[in-house]
């Protein structure tokens, strides 16, 4: 795995399109060209992105893009809020949603290099009660109305498994199926009960299907959470905080924010025409589920220090927070089946991978690695570009994969050496 070194210095942008007195604690260089990338091609994303948030896609939007150990590119446009004349910031604050779970799947992973569990031990080992479900199959019944039919898995969920999704969990959103169904009845994911109160609800439902027979995006990373407490016998929030936060200095970073950053926070606005916009969490609601499958908000700042301590092999400033093979053993491709899933791209454990570049309908590298967020963030890692790309929006469910898309594709057209 390629890697490059980024040292951070207080640095401030004039001629970024957010304020004049912006500033980011990243070195950046004088110049795109300076390390392969287009500076006219930036500027096409700046205007795309521009006309986006004047036909209402979105209020605002942070971006960046850093090369060889700088940053080469960043971008603060719109608004913070589409009700408010406050303007987006570098310092603004989004919900990351998905883009949780490499942090967690990274806290679960030191575990592991510390000994304390292995990636193929059963999840029952530490949570009992999931060794209870049984697989749900979906027969015809009385009248021809469909019912489960229960059985016993072929072999234990792993811990593994939770990591790549291929667990036999589900997520109720993502189908109509009767198991789907049974997640939306049992509220999995309310935000009102802790991540044990989760676990014993999810325990009495069925499995989707077995254990490592295909991938799935679920609430796996949601149960990697309730692992780590566990584990750890701490809260989800102080274990990452100690673990990875706090070393790699990401202060805006949490499942919640406190009142005196709340200014701060980027909020979905209304779409064109009077479309509905997709519901997003309070930030500041006490929630007592500490989703590690969604539940953080974080800054573009912040996250660059988590994929710089990734692009740099697990370490960032002197503070290491995962292994050089561990992270290579994590980006490797763990699936075969991902059904519905774009061709070229597989899944390690807690990234998407890309596997091959023809089959895949976005541009790329084989071997880079990131994910996506439900409100529109992503990110990805480029070992062999050397690249770290950050996308900071919060945009609704219908847009923001191809907004997302749109952003990537463009990005990749910006290398030209």
């Amino acid at each position: 795995m390629t890697k490059f070194k980024f040292t951070f210095a207080v640095l401030a942008f004039a001629s970024l399109t957010c304020t004049a007195h912006a500033q980011l604690s990243m070195p950046m260089a004088a110049s795109p060209e300076e390390v392969g990338l287009s500076s006219s091609q930036f500027k096409k994303i700046e205007a795309v992105t521009k006309a986006h948030i004047n036909d209402g896609l979105m209020p605002g939007a942070v971006m960046l893009v850093a090369r060889r150990g700088k940053v080469a590119w960043v971008s603060a446009q719109g608004k913070l809020d589409s009700t408010s004349p406050e303007a987006m910031k570098l310092d603004s604050i989004f919900r990351i949603y998905s883009m949780t779970k490499p942090i967690v799947s990274v806290t679960l992973m030191q575990l592991v290099e510390e000994g304390r569990l292995q990636i193929s031990d059963p999840v029952s080992k530490y949570l009992p009660e999931i060794g209870k479900m049984k697989v749900g199959t979906e027969v015809a019944g009385p009248g021809g109305r469909p019912v489960l039919h229960l059985s016993d898995p072929t072999r234990p969920m792993t811990v593994q498994d939770l990591l790549r999704h291929t667990s036999g969990l589900t997520s109720g959103s993502l189908g109509t199926s009767l198991i789907n169904a049974s997640y939306v009845e049992a509220k999995i994911g309310d935000r009102t009960v802790n991540a044990e109160e989760m676990v014993t609800r999810l325990s009495k439902l069925a499995l989707k299907f077995n254990p490592g027979e295909r991938w799935e995006y679920s609430v796996s990373v949601d149960v990697q959470g309730r692992l780590i407490e566990v584990i750890t016998g701490k809260k989800l929030s102080e274990a990452i905080a100690e673990r990875i936060l706090q070393p790699l200095g990401m202060k805006d970073t949490a499942f919640q924010v406190p009142a005196e950053k709340l200014v701060r926070v980027a909020q979905p606005g209304p779409r064109p025409n009077g479309q509905p916009i997709t519901p997003r969490f309070k930030v500041d609601d006490g929630a007592k589920f500490e989703s590690g499958g969604g539940g953080m908000v974080s800054t573009v700042e912040d996250y660059l220090r988590f994929t710089s301590a990734l692009a740099n092999g697990g370490s960032f400033q002197g503070n290491r927070i995962i292994g050089k093979k561990t992270l290579e053993f994590m980006t490797a491709d763990h699936t075969l089946n991902r059904p519905g899933r774009s061709p070229g791209l597989g899944f390690g454990l807690g990234f998407e991978v890309r596997q091959r570049i023809g089959d895949a309908g976005l541009p790329g590298t084989t071997g880079e690695y990131g994910w996506a967020g439900n409100a529109g963030t992503l990110f990805w890692i480029d070992p062999k570009e050397q690249l770290i790309a950050i996308y900071m929006v919060q945009v609704s469910d219908p847009d923001r994969i191809a907004l997302r898309n749109q952003f990537r594709t463009m990005v990749q057209a910006a290398i030209i050496d």
